[in-house]
């Protein structure tokens, strides 16, 4: 691509590296750090790089030159910096100073001298390339200088375990998804390994985004708002959590009720997401009962909140969720989600529609993702739209009732009764609505 030259571009060009070269300055002089440039060095390292590369566009060799003289004197600053460092560290030791080098100069680290670098390449770039890289480039490495002390202790907040999990789970997606046939393997089933392991990514990811808020941005924010992140991460898993808090903290039954109850609420939203991403058609018959189901369940929390709550929460700390990207969970969920695809097929072909609801009932115990997915992406084959949202609700409604049970089982009877006479309600009528959209009332 030849470069333009233009008023427009040598604008965004001086305009885009002052910009940075003035919130290099700001970041480095409130901290007291030594840096190499600053707001008038970086447009001209800009105009600099621009001037080298329309010298010879062809191959670049001028601009690579440039670099490279531009890099040996930002190697030559660092290495002087670092023996300064040193040397100041070792004058603050001998006098016994507390923490010195901090206030010193130091812990400036590569940012001085990879900014300068970066500034250098804004120049061709933004003759070259549209102009929305060049602010995207810019944007973004003020953003990252800025963001230094947030970052690091973002870093030393998250354990390594989750990195390396979160590191193969992207191997797995970028390197292994792509490669899997999107063909079906066997007569059993429509469903193919690509549509299997796509299915695991969606699932996983949204369970990770409500884990990771739940977790590192407010992991102990109120019961109600872990009620709406665990309805997004797992609603049985939250019931079980916030029934278990009752014994923990009494004072909070109105709210650890309400928070139940809000947590199914937010599953039928949950199943919604999943259902369109891979089948939009489907998700809008099933937009209708799944948004005035969810309002149902909003209601009942809000009415199990203002009857029953009686003071405040102690502030003790929830069990943490598991990390739902460990790949554990993943296979298990995708065997679960083959098992389904292969039952709800032969379910079909044996008994109908009658079998597959059949099959719905039985899954609603368990997890209801898989069974889900199995409808969403055409895993049953015959089957109409409005026989597949009868069929999700079912399971839906077999799982409040699941919920229900837990509610009795780790809260006591008299604790968890407003919650699980709102989950049973909830149940009947996400039956109802089945019912209705298979016709039996009209």
């Amino acid at each position: 691509m030849p470069p333009n030259v233009s008023a427009q571009n040598l604008a965004l060009l001086l305009g885009l590296s002052f910009f940075f070269g003035l919130a290099y300055e700001d970041f480095y002089a409130r901290r007291g750090l030594r840096r190499p440039g600053g707001v008038r060095t970086f447009p001209l390292l800009a105009l600099l790089g621009a001037g080298l590369y329309l010298v010879e566009p062809a191959y670049g060799l001028a601009f690579v030159a440039g670099l490279a003289v531009l890099g040996a004197w930002l190697y030559a600053w660092y290495r002087s910096h670092v023996t300064w460092e040193r040397s100041e560290a070792v004058a603050a030791t001998a006098e016994e100073s507390a923490a010195p080098t901090a206030e010193a100069g130091g812990g400036a680290g590569l940012m001085g001298p990879v900014c300068n670098l970066l500034a250098y390449l804004i120049g061709p770039t933004a003759l070259r390339e549209p102009a929305w890289i060049t602010v995207s480039l810019t944007v973004s490495a003020v953003l990252l200088l800025g963001a230094r002390e947030p970052l690091h202790q973002l870093a030393r907040r998250i354990p390594f375990d989750e990195i390396a999990t979160f590191g193969k789970f992207l191997v797995l997606t970028g390197i292994v998804l792509p490669l899997l046939p999107d063909q079906p393997v066997t007569s059993l089933t429509e469903i193919t390994p690509h549509q299997l392991w796509l299915a695991v990514v969606v699932v996983s990811s949204l369970s990770y985004g409500s884990y990771l808020v739940q977790r590192y941005v407010s992991p102990a924010r109120g019961v109600l708002l872990t009620a709406v992140l665990g309805g997004l991460y797992s609603s049985t898993a939250t019931t079980v959590v916030l029934a278990r808090r009752v014994g923990e903290d009494p004072g909070a039954v109105g709210d650890i009720q309400a928070g139940i109850v809000l947590a199914t609420a937010l599953m039928y939203l949950r199943v919604l997401v999943v259902v369109a991403v891979f089948n939009l058609p489907l998700a809008r018959v099933l937009a209708p009962g799944l948004v005035g189901l969810g309002a149902l369940g909003a209601g009942l929390a809000a009415a199990c909140y203002g009857r029953l709550r009686r003071g405040r929460s102690t502030g003790a700390a929830f069990a943490q969720p598991r990390n739902p990207l460990e790949l554990s969970a993943a296979f298990i969920f995708a065997v679960m989600f083959v098992v389904v695809s292969l039952g709800s097929t032969w379910a079909k072909a044996r008994f109908g529609h009658a079998g597959v609801y059949s099959l719905a009932a039985i899954v609603g115990v368990t997890d209801i993702d898989p069974f889900v997915l199995s409808l969403a992406q055409g895993g049953v084959q015959g089957m109409a739209a409005t026989a597949m949202t009868v069929a999700i609700l079912i399971a839906a409604a077999s799982n409040n009732l699941l919920k229900a049970a837990y509610a009795v089982v780790f809260a006591g009877r008299r604790n968890s009764l407003p919650a699980f006479a709102a989950l049973v309600l909830l149940a009947v009528a996400t039956v109802g609505v089945a019912a209705a959209m298979a016709g039996i009332f009209g």
